[in-house]
């Protein structure tokens, strides 16, 4: 009798030992009760009651998990395989593009991830198609091949999160990237040379705003120089036209004090100058003036 209770005693021991569970530190423990939730562990050495009373589910909370749209990688090779019916998406002003992308998500809420979701990757590729078509639908099909990517992928984000939460999944997205964006191959030829003419528009910009970055400031420059030399010359003109006047006023004060002496000395200085690289012969007249005669002159006509 005590062997069989103590048998008994050690296979309870045995069964009640069955309870302990290990989290890692990039996991987190759901402990179920009969298959409903009862709480959330941490990292480390944890207890449950023993099955089936209580079981545990311990997922990877810091895993990155990712889902494609348009295409699907071929195992670990770099092969893919299109999915049109997938990709191909309708734009805004009524052209098709193929849109090729990614998400990448991770668990943000252990409980709603494992409880309200059952197969995540499914769910968030829906989602995915949904948020893409949406946001592609809004834009023109030159926004999303060229310089509106960006928005695209930062726009698909934020409604694929918004889906999400709405589903209460305890999916967190961390990013969105779009992997090719192309027109249909029928016209693809034509949307080349669409792209080829846009980017010889852009170089001739460029190279018309070199331009005239280059001459305006010279331009200015030169015009700055001539205004400035203008103001000067206007400047000197009017400083010399005062002087003259200020020299004209002082000359005629001292002609009305004296008439006779002033006019010689007029005469003699303007003499002087207009005669002033000649050989002279000075004679009085009658009329008080000095008479002025070059003496070359009056040579040449005595030997005549």
């Amino acid at each position: 009798m005590k062997k069989l209770t103590l048998l008994l005693v050690l296979l309870l021991l045995l069964y009640m030992s069955t309870g302990f569970f290990v989290v890692k530190p990039y996991e987190v423990g759901v402990i179920k009760r009969f298959g409903k939730f009862v709480k959330e562990v941490p990292p480390g050495l944890n207890y449950h009651l023993p099955a089936p009373i209580e079981t545990v589910i311990i997922p990877d909370v810091t895993k990155v998990r990712r889902v494609e749209l348009g295409f699907e990688t071929l195992g670990n090779s770099s092969k893919i395989r299109l999915i049109p019916n997938e990709s191909l998406m309708l734009t805004g002003d009524e052209n098709l593009v193929d849109v090729q992308l990614i998400v990448q998500y991770r668990v943000k809420s252990p409980r709603d991830f494992l409880f309200n979701v059952r197969d995540p990757d499914a769910v968030v590729k829906q989602a995915l198609e949904s948020a893409t078509r949406h946001v592609v639908g809004t834009r023109e099909i030159d926004r999303v091949l060229t310089y509106g990517r960006d928005d695209v992928e930062r726009e698909t984000a934020l409604l694929v999160q918004k889906i999400l939460d709405s589903y209460k999944s305890g999916i967190h997205v961390i990013t969105v990237q779009l992997q090719d964006v192309y027109p249909p191959a029928q016209v693809v030829a034509s949307f080349n040379d669409v792209a080829a003419a846009r980017e010889d528009k852009e170089k001739f910009i460029n190279e018309a705003e070199g331009y005239q970055n280059d001459i305006l400031p010279k331009a200015r420059g030169e015009a700055e120089k001539i205004l400035k030399e203008a103001e000067a010359y206007r400047a000197s003109r009017v400083a010399r036209a005062e002087g003259d006047v200020a020299r004209f006023l002082a000359i005629y004060e001292e002609y009305k004090d004296s008439k006779d002496v002033t006019r010689t000395r007029l005469y003699l200085e303007m003499m002087e100058t207009v005669l002033a690289d000649k050989k002279l012969i000075i004679a009085d007249s009658s009329d008080g003036l000095l008479k002025f005669l070059p003496l070359n002159d009056y040579i040449s006509l005595q030997a005549k």
